[in-house]
């Protein structure tokens, strides 16, 4: 059974920086991408960044440059680093997991996602 935890949310004032973790369970990371998407009240789930077991990099335009994805794979641990945070940011950021390697555009696309976390707060003040 795959789990995922996210944790490391938080409130900000804008400019300021945050790091999300994921810590996963029951889920070999082989051949296959994880992701990091936010909600924000009334709106989609859209997809911030992917990373793709091989290591390639997928993010939404509006986070490039200012967020990064990464994974330890010794410790089962995805990581979301937000740098320059902007009001605009503020919502649940989830953690999810894909049974298949996605390409650089699919990655970004909630409906390739399997297993999904409960989700993190992020607020950013301005």
């Amino acid at each position: 059974q795959v789990q995922l935890v996210e944790s490391g949310g938080g409130s900000v004032q804008s400019g300021g920086s945050l790091r999300l973790s994921c810590a996963a369970s029951g889920y070999t990371y082989n051949n296959n991408c994880m992701g990091w998407f936010r909600q924000a009240p009334g709106k989609e789930r859209e997809g911030v960044a992917a990373i793709a077991s091989h290591g390639s990099t997928s993010y939404a335009d509006s986070v490039k440059g200012r967020f990064t994805i990464s994974q330890d794979n010794a410790k089962n641990t995805l990581y979301l680093e937000m740098n320059s945070l902007k009001p605009e940011d503020t919502a649940m950021y989830y953690c999810a997991a894909a049974s298949a390697l996605l390409g650089w555009w699919s990655s970004l696309l909630r409906k390739y996602y399997n297993y999904w976390g409960q989700g993190t707060q992020v607020t950013v003040s301005s």
